[in-house]
């Protein structure tokens, strides 16, 4: 079997994490890593090594990494703010990409981004893990089946208590510590919107027509600092600009409303709240549970230690709508990156790749999510003024068939 020869671009914790799960991705071999600390690139090349027993390259610029015959697609996981860079680098060399999330630091970059893979016709994948997670795809194949109605409203966040990785951003080389201290955005949004994205068929059908965005104050990274648990005490009596919680709501084109909650500095489990409303149901990620009327009561009072107890964890008897590499998964895969759904994403990509077949989270999809966090930040500045999205694919959207990030069961 052909194997694609990859080269990785970041080896920060998510290029590391990405690498590791690639060397299980039988469709695929790590040829060469690229970044700008030489030590990380000595660290990586020695664990692939280890792993596989085959010596890599390893660059400090990923030009020339980009410019190796020896590597045939790449895998962009740098800092947020050299994502759309290094794609475009690589889409006019030629080489097929695949992009990590992260926010757009402008919406011209999303354009500029668009404007490359279309000229050059290089294959390109936005590699949105969350869109392969179990709990969507079960959620999306209930929406394909039509068990939830309707869709009327989503709901997506990213709660997840960044306080001592952020602040650590000066001592351990994370990108998020400047934006924290110099921006102020609903500033990761892929998580949440892309799973939302792909329900509601955005850019194939559908599209994001405009969103508003408020924040609160800013108090947690501050009072986090005045702690012993601040990794960086240069960094006590700091003053952030980003919002310790961040709310957008989008709308439309096909009258839906979305919800997206940022909330990473302040005491909080993870979550990312994923909901589904629908005229017949509704799918919950945070208590695992589907609720389909006529299946059960709907006018139960929410009490997770009584009656509605029953409820919660329920989404199991609706397996037979998951996608079948989730029914089969192997206790081997569910250690490949984030319970295995980084793993399936990257098999597809590699597949996708192989076979020439179109990536399922193209250029647009990418575009789209990513812009939200620059008209986002914009909208906060302007006190929650409305901004319009623009429309990446230029009128196509109406005529783009649907597509799912894998086949899904309709019952």
């Amino acid at each position: 079997m052909k194997k694609l020869k990859i080269g990785i671009v970041g080896l920060g914790c998510r290029g590391r994490g990405l690498t590791s799960t690639l060397l299980s991705v039988d469709e695929c071999e790590i040829t060469a890593v690229c970044d700008i600390r030489p030590e990380r690139v000595e660290d990586e090349i020695n664990n692939i090594f280890d792993a596989t027993g085959r010596k890599v390259a390893g660059y400090t610029d990923y030009k020339e990494l980009i410019s190796s015959a020896d590597v045939e697609a790449v895998v962009d996981c740098p800092g947020w703010e050299a994502h759309v860079e290094v794609a475009i680098y690589a889409l006019r060399h030629g080489k097929p990409v695949g992009m990590e999330v992260g926010g757009a630091y402008d919406v011209e970059d999303c354009y500029d981004l668009v404007r490359a893979q279309e000229e050059s016709g290089t294959p390109f994948m936005f590699l949105e893990n969350c869109c392969f997670d179990k709990f969507e795809l079960l959620s999306t194949s209930l929406v394909r089946s039509g068990k939830l109605g309707e869709i009327v409203h989503l709901h997506g966040a990213y709660s997840h208590d960044l306080r001592d990785e952020i602040l650590g951003g000066a001592v351990r080389g994370h990108y998020r510590l400047q934006n924290y201290i110099h921006r102020n955005c609903e500033n990761y949004p892929t998580h949440e919107v892309g799973p939302i994205a792909k329900i509601l068929n955005i850019n194939r059908g559908n599209r994001f027509v405009s969103l508003v965005s408020v924040a609160s104050k800013a108090r947690g990274l501050e009072a986090y600092a005045a702690t012993p648990q601040n990794p960086d005490p240069s960094l006590a009596g700091a003053r952030f600009n980003q919002g310790d919680v961040v709310t957008t709501v989008i709308t439309c084109a096909g009258g839906e409303t979305v919800t997206l909650t940022l909330d990473t500095t302040l005491p909080k489990y993870y979550s990312r709240e994923f909901t589904v409303r629908g005229t017949k149901g509704l799918a919950v990620m945070e208590s695992n549970m589907v609720m389909i009327e006529g299946d059960q009561p709907m006018h139960e009072f929410f009490e997770p230690s009584k009656t509605i107890r029953k409820y919660i964890d329920n989404a199991e008897e609706y397996s037979e709508y998951l996608p079948s590499f989730w029914r089969s998964i192997t206790e081997e895969e569910r250690k490949l990156g984030h319970g295995g759904m980084d793993y399936f994403m990257l098999r597809e990509f590699c597949r996708c790749i192989l076979s020439s077949s179109e990536p399922p989270i193209d250029v647009y999809d990418g575009a789209t999510w990513m812009a939200i966090t620059a008209l986002s930040e914009r909208s906060i500045a302007q006190g929650g003024a409305p901004q319009a999205f623009p429309d990446f694919t230029r009128g196509k959207w109406h005529l783009r068939p649907p597509r799912d990030v894998v086949e899904l069961p309709v019952k």
